[in-house]
């Protein structure tokens, strides 16, 4: 693991009106770590991940890439940094295949500028093979027919096969069985074990435990601690998340230094 954060956020904020969505957040995350990001809803949040996607820009504060401050003004500067967000509806066509979803407003052109629909398929398959995706009969089916599991992989082979080094996975888990709950908490470890800088947001805490290093916990658009999953157990998450205390103050708890 690297010893700088490849993605840092330096006393964030963002307002919409009179509402203040985010207040001097901090956040960083490592190559090969997986970060948790985790609070009550109206926490901040959702507002906080589409700051680094670009799609909100900030009103404060400073977001900096391999320790350099950058500009994101929208989501075609977080792609060519190397951000990639999986958001929770995955934004994915259900008439189209898995190949033609993973290079969807990306795609390959060959000869006279015709679609190169075999270079394509076989780097699909070659990143869901790197990512240990065996689940697929083909990534020439549609993506209707595909379970909730096997939708997420799609997705999330779709965020890392365009060089990223930041991965940003909105609720993996929501809505989904035991069985594909396994199938992507097991995909959420590999992209940590391959060196990606992860970040995860889910109301699970089971999950946040079993893949996260760290958890950064907001509350009304604060981060109000960092914590170190071996350190650290659900009670104190859940006392992070909802007491009124400042963090360094909060019994059992143990805020990780920056």
């Amino acid at each position: 693991m690297a010893d700088g954060p490849v993605l840092e956020l330096q006393g964030v904020s963002k307002s919409f009106g009179a509402v203040q969505a985010l207040d001097g957040v901090d956040l960083e995350v490592r190559e090969g770590e997986v970060m948790a990001l985790v609070g009550d809803n109206g926490a901040g949040k959702s507002t906080l991940i589409k700051c680094v996607a670009g799609i909100h820009t900030i009103d404060a504060g400073e977001i900096r890439f391999d320790g350099e401050p950058v500009q994101v003004s929208g989501p075609k500067d977080a792609a060519a940094l190397g951000i990639e967000v999986v958001y929770q509806d995955l934004a994915l066509c259900d008439n189209l295949d898995v190949v033609q979803n993973m290079y969807l407003g990306r795609e390959r052109l060959g000869p006279l500028r015709r679609l190169d629909e075999l270079a394509m398929e076989q780097t699909a398959r070659e990143t869901l093979k790197g990512l240990a995706v065996t689940t697929l009969k083909s990534v020439r089916q549609t993506v209707a027919g595909l379970s909730g599991g096997q939708r997420q992989s799609v997705a999330v082979a779709k965020a890392v096969m365009w060089n990223s080094r930041v991965v940003i996975l909105d609720e993996p888990t929501a809505a989904l069985g035991v069985a594909q709950t396994r199938q992507v908490l097991d995909l959420v470890k590999r992209l940590g074990q391959q060196g990606l800088a992860v970040v995860i947001v889910s109301h699970n805490l089971s999950d946040v435990f079993e893949v996260a290093d760290r958890i950064t916990v907001l509350r009304l658009g604060k981060d109000v601690a960092t914590l170190r999953v071996a350190d650290t157990n659900q009670q104190q998450v859940v006392e992070a998340i909802t007491s009124d205390a400042p963090a360094d103050r909060r019994a059992g708890i143990e805020v990780a230094p920056a």
